[in-house]
């Protein structure tokens, strides 16, 4: 009998408004092209700001609320990208690495990898996932929550594998496209300091060289569905940036969503320009 089961991908991420930075595009595109998107957000959001920019520990966040309000700044995000289902695994924000947060009871950080990933693997056979996509072992940045995002995924992945084999991806970006990055925020940032020499050299071991990368997505006809996504969760001044270069500049930047393949059974050729090559 036919498996008529639609194409479904499932995007790991640790806060809400991490699916729409890297992987806004490709969710919007494939939604567009009648594929499943399915998007698993791991933490609470509890340690993003409150309202007026209050910061975790400040007088005046309240983590729960700060929570509540991010969820529905995701909801409305999902509905601009068009996404599908939406699972909250609800683990507490751990914070930047350092932070007080890293330790409290209930944390993503706290948690054993093995119990995140069986929920993960739960939710892996139930959607059947074609493409699973989540960040590389450093989180992309350090962030502890992304290392554990990743450190589940690929757990669960490994808890599935008799049963289903994904392509997996890390999601990454181009040197060269983080030193254009580097420049229009500055452009956009005229006070913003120069980086210290630490953080400059911190700053250039993200993402990969150019030739390492394996796929690369254009969504620039999707850029304007993930400015609205992003403008959804507004209230966390990291996006804010984003949002003041308007939406053509914007689409300029942002308009490839790039990835590295991490497994794979369909042998399609890389570099490749499709998440869903070899499968369709």
């Amino acid at each position: 009998m036919a498996d008529h089961r639609p194409l479904t991908l499932m995007a790991v991420h640790a806060h809400p408004d991490d699916e729409a930075t890297s992987t806004g595009g490709v969710l919007a595109r494939y939604a567009a092209e009648g594929i499943r998107t399915v998007l698993v957000t791991c933490t609470d959001g509890g340690c993003g700001d409150g309202p007026g920019g209050v910061k975790p520990g400040d007088p005046g966040h309240d983590p729960a609320a700060v929570a509540l309000m991010r969820r529905q700044e995701l909801e409305s995000s999902c509905a601009s990208l068009k996404i599908s289902d939406l699972e909250m695994l609800d683990y507490a924000d751990s914070g930047m690495m350092g932070w007080p947060g890293n330790e409290a009871p209930g944390a993503f950080w706290q948690t054993p990898v093995a119990d995140g990933a069986a929920r993960l693997a739960d939710l892996m056979r139930h959607y059947r996932p074609d493409v699973v996509v989540t960040y590389d072992e450093n989180g992309f940045y350090g962030h502890p929550d992304h290392i554990q995002a990743h450190r589940i995924t690929m757990a669960a992945l490994d808890l599935v594998a008799d049963d289903l084999s994904p392509k997996a991806y890390w999601t990454t970006m181009p040197r060269s496209g983080m030193q254009r990055f580097g420049e229009i925020m500055r452009e956009f940032n005229e006070d913003m300091p120069e980086p210290d020499p630490a953080e400059a050299e911190a700053m250039a071991e993200i993402g990969l060289p150019d030739d390492e990368i394996t796929t690369w997505v254009d969504t620039t006809a999707f850029a304007g569905q993930k400015f609205d996504a992003l403008a959804a969760h507004a209230s966390q001044g990291d996006n804010i940036f984003f949002l003041r270069m308007g939406k053509d500049r914007f689409a300029e930047l942002m308009g490839m969503e790039t990835f590295v393949r991490v497994r794979d059974t369909t042998d399609a050729p890389v570099p490749e320009n499709d998440l869903f090559a070899g499968l369709r």
